[in-house]
């Protein structure tokens, strides 16, 4: 299935896209696409629905982050080796994770705004997965049952804040709007394997990332696994799991996002973002 949310901002509906690209509107059997409504049974009592039976959404409403009462926004920093090189920073030995604030959560489509003193706002496309099912202490074998499902994620980064002005990375990850992801959640079964999965990013039409799953240092099981152990995953939480070369700090000379350019951004599968730049009123 593929669960999305749509409506205004704060007044986002439950809804799925059929097989044929039609929003159907789930609101009679779920109150909302969040953490308690990504459980197995519920899941499974969704998907046996017949989406022909389910309302069709008239027009083209905006569509919201497709998961609502975000828990944890969970980051997983420099987990391609070539991104790691590009950015001069060692390939790591253990996942580098790190937090961004859930208030930087923003539909697929929305504007992203460039923070006032920002200088350097550069693009991330990522695989993001949704936690369904609390993890405690799991092991890598059975990581994957505790995953709902996946999602394109855009980890928009103020490079300087981030790592010019001190202190940690989050600071530079959690500007308002810094966190589209979208524009659905599938579910775990039409991703048989999220390390095979091609992800793309253009700005104003140029493709500057372009790249694979399979490269990623830490995949997603370990990484449910690895989390686990540091802290519970409760469902609807977020992780974000790195990103491919091609950023703008990673260029020759380096480039950064201004206002008014239009990025673009898919994970295979899992729909594409498209959303424009603006300056912090």
């Amino acid at each position: 299935m593929k669960l999305l949310r749509y409506g205004g901002k704060g007044q986002e509906k439950p809804g799925l896209l059929d097989d044929q690209g039609v929003l159907r509107d789930l609101s009679a059997h779920v109150d909302d696409i969040n953490g308690p409504s990504l459980a197995d049974d519920t899941l499974a009592r969704l998907a046996a629905l017949d989406p022909a039976s389910l309302p069709r959404v008239s027009g083209t409403p905006r569509l919201g982050p497709p998961v609502g009462n975000v828990g944890k926004f969970i980051c997983i920093g420099l987990n391609y080796s070539d991104h790691a090189i590009e950015t001069g920073n060692p390939i790591p030995t253990e996942p580098i994770v790190f937090m961004k604030a859930t208030s930087a959560i923003n539909g697929p489509n929305d504007p992203i705004v460039i923070p006032r003193h920002g200088k350097k706002t550069d693009w991330e496309v990522e695989l993001g997965f949704v936690i369904g099912r609390e993890a405690r202490y799991v092991s890598q074998a059975d990581a994957m049952s505790h995953v709902a499902g996946y999602c394109t994620v855009h980890d928009v980064s103020e490079r300087h804040f981030q790592l010019e002005t001190g202190g940690n990375w989050t600071k530079g990850k959690s500007c308002d709007t810094f966190g589209p992801f979208g524009p659905w959640l599938v579910t775990r079964d039409e991703v048989p394997d999220p390390q095979n999965l091609s992800l793309w990013l253009d700005v104003d039409g140029h493709r500057y990332q372009n790249g694979t799953t399979q490269t990623m240092i830490f995949g997603v099981a370990f990484i449910v696994h690895y989390l686990s152990q540091i802290m519970s995953l409760q469902p609807g939480d977020l992780i974000a799991t790195g990103t491919p070369p091609g950023v703008g700090m990673g260029l020759k000379p380096q480039k950064f996002l201004t206002a008014g350019q239009r990025v673009q951004l898919s994970v295979e599968g899992l729909g594409q973002q498209d959303a424009v730049t603006v300056d912090a009123a």
